[in-house]
Formats: C-alpha cells, structure tokens, sequence
C-alpha cells in the first residue's frame, strides 16, 4: 500500500518508501459498484443582501480584474461554479440598498446597479458558471404600499419574470435558477404563479429554488404535488451541517442556498472547509453558497469581511486574497456540476471528513478536512461540540477506478506561524489501487486525478491607505459606467447619476435621489433617505455640497458628518445632521431620524432652487453656512466622535446633489 507523503520534523514533505498502511489506520473503501450518489451542484458565492459588491465598481485596471480573476477564473482562485445576486429592490437589505430595475410599474431600467455588470464579468471567465437571482425587497408599486409581495402574485410574478428576461434581452445573460424572497415568508400560489409566467415568456428552463430559509417548505412540498412540481430546489439557509427528515423525503435537490457569513480570517476558512465537506456528509447538500462574495464595502458596516476575499479600498488600490479563496479552490477546481458524489460515509474515525466525487469517466477528486471545533466555528448556527484529532486513514479504490496516480494539494491553518494553503506536493503512487496517509488536525488536502489546478497570484497590490482626505465630485459625468456615484453607499434610497436638462445654469449632471415611496422592505430601513462616504474615523471635516429640494412644502434634504451606523442599523444612525426644508426652516440634528435637535430657525429655503450647504466640526463644535454665509453656529457636539460623512433627503422624495466636496482634518 502507498504512503502519501509525510511531513519531517522541519515541515517539509517527503515520500514514504514503504507499502504498508500506517499503524492504527481506519480504511476507507471508495467505489462505484453500487452506483453513484448524487449529482454535484457546485460551489458558489453571493452578490447583494445587500450591497456586498458595492465598491469593487470603482476600483481601477488592473487591479479590478485581478479581483474578478481570483473570484472566477477557472484553475487560478476560487474558480466558482455559482454566482448569486441580489435582485434589487430599492430597500436596505444588510449593507446597503440595492436599486430595482422597475421603480414604478411602467419602469424597466436593466442598467441600474452593477450586478448585470458582475454577472457578465462571471460569465466572461467561466461561460459555464450558473446564475441565481433572488429577491430580498420590493418597490412599493408591487402591493400599492402594502409591506407585503404577495398581496398580488401576478404582479410580483411578472416584475421577477421581467428581470430575467431583462438579462437576455439587454445583456445576453441566462438566468439559471431565481428564488422567492430571502429568509422570509414564502406563499404557495405566488409560487405556482411564479412557475406559470415563467413558463408562459419561455423560461420553462428557469428552477425555482425555495424558500432560501429554514427547510419547513418541504413540509408543503410532501402533501402538494403541484407545489412540488413547481420547485426544482430545496434551498435552507445556514443549516448548520444539517437537513431535516422531510427535505431528504422529498426526493428534491438540496442546497445550502446561503451560508458561512464568518470574517474571512482562518477561523473563517476553517469555517468554510468544515461545511463546504459536512454539507453533504451529514445533510446530503450538493451545493453551498457563501454570503458574501466578496467583502466590498465599507468595513464600519454590519458584517465587515464577510467574504470569501475583501476588496474594501478601490481608491487605494488594495485588496486581500483570504484563506477561503483557496479553500474553496480545493473543491471548484478539481470538480464541476455534473459530478457524482460517492456512495461512502465521509466521516473520519478520529474526526473530521472526506467526500470523494467522479466525473464517471474514469476521474476521482477526494477532499479531506480536519478542522477542529474552536478554529472553525461559524457566525451561525451554534457550533456543538466535537473532537478532532490527528490520525491516520486509508483509502482503497474498488469499482471501475484504475488510477496509479493522484495530484497532492494541501493547505494548513497555523497559529503560532504562518498557514500556507493551496501548495502542491509531490504526486502519490497507489499500489493496488490503495493508499494510507497521516493526518494533522486543521488542514485540507485534496486527491485528484485533475491535473490543472493552479495557485494563481498577481504582484502585490498598493499598499493599504485611508480614504482621500481631500475628496470632491461634481457628477459631470455624460456616460456614467455605472448608475452610482464613486464611494457613495446607499443606505435608505437610490441615488443615482442624473441629467437635469432643465437646469438653466451649472447643474446638469447631478446626484439624485430617486425613491418615492417606501420599498416593501426587509431590514429595517429609516424613514429618510441617506447615502454615506468616507472614512469612519473621520472627526474633524468641512462638506460642502449644493442641493435641490424638489418636493415643495414638505420637502427637506441633509447633509452630514461623523454618522456612526449604517445597513440594518440605519435607523438609529447618530451623528450631526443640518437639514434645510422647502417651508423655509432649518434644523440641526444629532441623529437621523431628527428626534435630538440641536439648533432650529429660519432658512429662508425653498423647493426648486439651488443651495448651497457647508457643514463644518471641529472638536465638540460644528457651524453652518447657506450660500457662504454663517446659518448657525458654536452647537456642541457631544456623541458620536467619528463617523462618515452623508447626504439624503427627509423622506423618499426626489432631490438633488452637486458638487460634493469634503475636507477631513
């Protein structure tokens, strides 16, 4: 029997000369007598939930490339098989908002935001990677202001049916699979209805995965054969490892439809090689998909580098290529969907697992992870306890498999030096179809007749550095590559690139804000609108901005600085707020929703003229100017100390934003 190589004292790897298992070996028997098990979906990553990919946009040649080069290039980084995105819905859905491509009912925009533009990016690399849309808001228009999707299926049926032939139509993208709406309450006759117009507009190739929650639909799904036959997938988010008795009596496919949401660090990693294997072990899960794709927004928000790798400073230039971008890589590049998985337990005696997969001609990929409890627990759920420790194990191949030899991929988390991951070693040589191994706890190897695996890389990227301290826009921009404005991050609202071709002087191309009415919404988004940029730890700074207030009477707009929350916790954002209204007043506030009012008076500002707003803090005392002249004066400051700086609006109302200019000290 072969030995796969073994580790010296000093680290290195080595051959072992002997035929013979090692002592105290577990054998594991992989074969395809009995048939295969089931088809392997793939590995995929998720845009959106909400605005996770929001500032890879704005990063510059090459270094955007190279992103998307590590995320989706076969045999070079992660190599995903699935890429799935957020259906915008205008609403704050975890970091952000994301904008619909129908605002209102005779709308239809297939350009808005930039998940078109990351699909076909995906699809530019890997013509084969598969496309899931799913829903987590809706604009107001879909239930006449209700906060509910399903108050009238055939209209929320037809604005996600028109979604997906929007990414044929306008930007040749085949949607593979959509979902109903994200970790929320499904509704058995929007899903029929569902099912209907797609059928009918000629998307019968379109699955429906449900409900992208717990797994109670199968509960449905067992006593409602016309339920059942609308829904290819069974999709649960963060199952913990785990499937229930129903999902696996359904005779449906299931997917961990979203999962890992852990900081991309080694215990992140760790996380994410325990599940992409136990997935399937324990709950018979042919798919996982990671929330989030990739960690590009601002660090500040919920969730901060809750990605497979992190793309946070596009003005810099920098960006970090994390463990489970080579964890991941163990898996995607030494398989595809279309793959079986073997009929084997997959557990390690002495902890841990393996899954083994074949493309049924004749290839073999094995996958094999050790991680220990307290290195790879996830942010959710509850990890219970379990024991992992080193051993030795080996594997016997029976069936149709005649392999002499199988590539060595390997990766290690250390905590006391540095992990390396992804290496190569020396090849195996099986005798008589069989071959032993020692394993150490924390690590990952991959066995693989596949021999195009590739730990891709780059030069090093620019260093790390903080946002401009001097920033200014003017949003003249004639075609605007995307609909968002460099850096802003919206958090209640859209506020989108603008040609004002009524404006008799300097303001054509503006910043405005679009949304006027409230989304059915998802998290819990502010009765304003607001967008933020910047530095987080600015204290000190001067923003000047010009605004419209569009909304006569009742209107208002803001800007802001030191604002010290944002995605899901957008409503109860402090910081300090100068307002001006279209009934002449101004106010100064220290919190969003305008509650702490800190100074008050007479503006003399109205709707359809042009302002100018300067905002100015310094220590514990900020100032004001209208139009270059002081509005408002030595108001004090006590919390918060730090924060971004913001625009936005009293309500969803249209207004708009130009020349943009701040200065933090």
């Amino acid at each position: 029997m072969a030995a796969l190589p073994r580790r010296s004292a000093l680290g290195l790897v080595f051959m072992c000369c002997a035929f013979l298992p090692l002592a105290g070996t577990a054998v594991h028997v992989l074969g395809d007598e009995r048939g295969l098990g089931p088809e392997f979906d793939g590995i995929g990553g998720l845009s959106g939930g909400g605005a996770t990919s929001r500032l890879l946009v704005n990063y510059q040649e090459p270094y955007r490339s190279q992103i998307l080069d590590y995320l989706f290039k076969p045999n070079f980084g992660a190599s995903l098989h699935i890429l799935k995105v957020e259906i915008g819905g205008d609403a704050q859905t975890t970091d952000g908002t994301e904008p619909s491509h129908m605002q209102y009912e005779n709308d239809e925009n297939y350009f808005r935001g930039y998940e078109w533009w990351l699909m076909k990016e995906a699809k530019k690399r890997n013509p084969n990677i598969k496309l899931i849309g799913l829903p987590w808001a809706f604009p107001a228009w879909i239930s006449d202001g209700e906060n509910w999707p399903y108050s009238y299926p055939d209209r929320t049926a037809y604005y996600i049916s028109s979604w997906i032939h929007g990414a044929k139509l306008y930007h040749n993208l085949d949607i593979d699979y959509v979902g109903i709406w994200n970790e929320r309450s499904y509704n058995k006759k929007y899903i029929l209805v569902l099912r209907q117009s797609l059928d009918k507009i000629g998307l019968k190739n379109v699955g429906i995965i449900a409900a992208d929650g717990k797994w109670g639909i199968t509960n449905d799904l067992m006593i409602d054969p016309y339920l059942s036959d609308a829904v290819e997938i069974v999709g649960a988010h963060y199952p913990g490892t785990i499937s229930s008795s129903n999902a696996k009596k359904t005779g449906k496919k299931l997917w961990s439809s979203e999962d890992y949401s852990t900081v991309n660090n080694n215990v992140g990693g760790e996380c994410w090689a325990r599940i992409l294997n136990q997935n399937y072990v324990n709950g018979n899960m042919t798919s996982t998909i990671a929330w989030n794709l990739l960690a590009s927004y601002y660090q500040e928000l919920p969730f901060g580098r809750d990605g497979l790798m992190t793309a946070e400073e596009p003005w810099s230039g920098h960006y970090e290529v994390q463990s489970p971008i080579w964890i991941t890589a163990h898996t995607t590049q030494f398989t595809q969907p279309g793959w079986h998985y073997l009929k084997t337990d997959g557990h390690l005696e002495k902890g841990g697992s393996y899954v083994a997969l074949t493309d049924g001609k004749g290839n073999l990929t094995i996958i094999i992870e050790t991680m220990t409890h307290n290195h790879s627990a996830c942010i959710r759920p509850p990890l219970l306890p379990f024991k992992v420790f080193q051993q030795n194990v080996t594997f016997q191949l029976q069936g149709s498999f005649q392999i002499e030899i199988l590539k060595v991929w390997h990766s290690k988390f250390n905590y006391d030096k540095k992990a390396k991951f992804f290496s190569q070693l020396s090849d195996i040589k099986l005798a008589n179809g069989s071959f032993s191994m020692p394993l150490e706890v924390d690590e990952i190897w991959t066995l693989t007749t596949i021999s195009t695996g590739k730990h891709g890389n780059f030069p090093e990227p620019p260093s790390s550095n903080s946002f401009p301290k001097d920033y200014r826009d003017n949003f003249n921009v004639k075609t605007p590559p995307f609909s968002e404005a460099p850096y802003f991050s919206d958090q209640t609202g859209v506020f989108e690139y603008f040609m004002n071709y009524s404006d008799p002087g300097d303001h054509v191309f503006t910043l405005r804000q679009v949304v006027t009415q409230r989304p059915i919404t998802w998290a819990s988004d502010a009765d304003q609108t607001i967008s933020v940029i910047g530095d987080y730890a600015w204290q000190d700074v001067n923003i000047t901005c010009d605004v419209l207030i569009e909304t006569a009477n009742t209107g208002g707009v803001f800007i802001a600085g030191r604002v010290n929350k944002g995605g899901k916790f957008i409503r109860h954002a402090e910081g300090l707020y100068y307002w001006i209204f279209a009934d002449g007043e101004y106010k100064v506030t220290n919190d969003l929703p305008g509650n702490t009012v800190l100074a008050s008076g007479k503006s003399g500002t109205r709707a359809g003229k042009w302002h100018t707003l300067t905002l100015g803090i310094q220590g514990d005392v900020a100032y004001g100017l209208l139009n270059g002249y002081p509005l408002w004066k030595d108001v004090r400051v006590v919390q918060p100390c730090r924060g971004w700086a913001a625009i936005g609006t009293h309500g969803f109302e249209l207004a708009q934003f130009d020349n943009f200019h701040i200065q933090a000290g």
